[in-house]
């Protein structure tokens, strides 16, 4: 594994240290859903979080994370991105905190961070780290809904008037979590890409309890499409997809356009599109997913996702399996997009950051 210097400005850097230690995981609705502890016991062999303590012992952040052992490996992954305490944590602190966090997973036997979920969008990564550029195109919920149906483009509009038209209907499914599996899995083999068994799409689904939808788009009494979505007061992520071979036409656009009602009328501040690749090749599939998700009136935030070779002699291991297997991970895949000269902190949005009321009282 190679890794790329992070390049941070000097300024500011000799007050901006952050220490990690482990704390209490005391998730509410205000946080992430995947900072959620039955997500993260449903998806981890061992799991935790780390709070991002200041000198003056103030908690300015946290990041949850997941530990997977697998063929006597112990990999660590990050289920969300650095979720701040503080407005004012800046990029610099934040470096700091990783770069502590990536001592706390070595003093605990991990051999290699892998990258995170595709949820999962940093705006800066460890001094040692393989970065890769990388985005995910979000949705203000906080505009009107005439707002939001005027973004969507003409013909993403129209595409979802006539399936409106013609009967389609869209309704929530929870109880339909087989047939929506049979549907993702369906999809992802027309793509030729794995996706996990049913089990795990269970737990996965239940870990997030209520806040966990599944919608289905229908037309004369056949699904056409379903989609699962994980949200809590921050965001609603659509993580997962699946269409029949033959939908019909705006199926699938109806349903993104019912979500995006459904979770702003609950309160939800951003509907995000669950990662993009940055600059895709001209043609290719990543470039019309992108497209789509920008024709629903989404705005691409940009910023890293990395791995870290903890131990390089086991850490060999897992890259060469992950290259047998898929060609490599998504760091491998992308990180030669990266122009190692831009400043650290390409996202500048703050639609997934949690309200400013979050503090430490949370947590205690």
């Amino acid at each position: 594994m190679r890794s790329v210097e992070n390049c941070v400005s000097l300024s500011g850097i000799v007050n901006s240290e952050i220490r990690a230690e482990p704390i209490k995981i005391n998730w509410d609705p205000r946080l992430p859903i995947f900072a959620k502890e039955e997500f993260l016991r449903a998806v981890g062999d061992e799991y935790g979080w780390l709070g991002g303590f200041d000198k003056s012992g103030t908690l300015r952040c946290v990041l949850p994370y997941t530990i997977l052992c697998k063929a006597g490996l112990r990999l660590a992954r990050f289920r969300v991105e650095t979720i701040p305490f503080d407005a004012d944590l800046d990029v610099a602190s934040e470096k700091s905190f990783l770069n502590s966090v990536v001592q706390y997973l070595r003093r605990n036997a991990v051999d290699v961070i892998v990258p995170p979920s595709n949820n999962s969008l940093f705006r800066t990564y460890p001094d040692g780290a393989i970065p890769a550029p990388y985005g995910t195109y979000v949705i203000d919920l906080t505009q009107p809904e005439e707002a939001l149906w005027r973004n969507i483009s003409k013909t993403s509009r129209q595409n979802i008037t006539a399936a409106r038209n013609d009967g389609v209907t869209v309704r929530e499914s929870g109880e339909s979590l087989d047939s929506a599996y049979d549907l993702i899995v369906d999809t992802f083999r027309r793509s030729k890409m794995g996706f996990m068994n049913r089990e795990a799409f269970k737990r996965f689904a239940h870990s997030l309890g209520e806040n966990c939808k599944i919608l289905a788009a229908e037309h004369n009494g056949i699904a056409q499409s379903y989609s699962l979505f994980a949200f809590s007061e921050p965001t609603a992520f659509w993580v997962y997809g699946g269409n029949i071979s033959n939908q019909h036409s705006g199926a699938m656009k109806l349903l993104q356009w019912e979500a995006i009602r459904i979770f702003r009328k609950v309160g939800v501040r951003n509907y995000d599109l669950y990662g993009a690749r940055i600059d895709p090749p001209k043609g290719s599939k990543q470039e019309g997913i992108n497209k789509m998700k920008k024709h629903l009136g989404a705005n691409l935030i940009h910023g890293y996702m990395w791995k870290y070779s903890i131990r390089p002699g086991r850490s060999w291991l897992y890259t060469k399996a992950v290259k047998i297997l898929r060609g490599g991970d998504l760091v491998d895949q992308e990180e030669h997009k990266l122009q190692i000269s831009n400043a650290v902190g390409a996202r500048t949005s703050q639609n997934k950051q949690p309200n400013k009321d979050i503090g430490q009282s949370t947590l205690h």
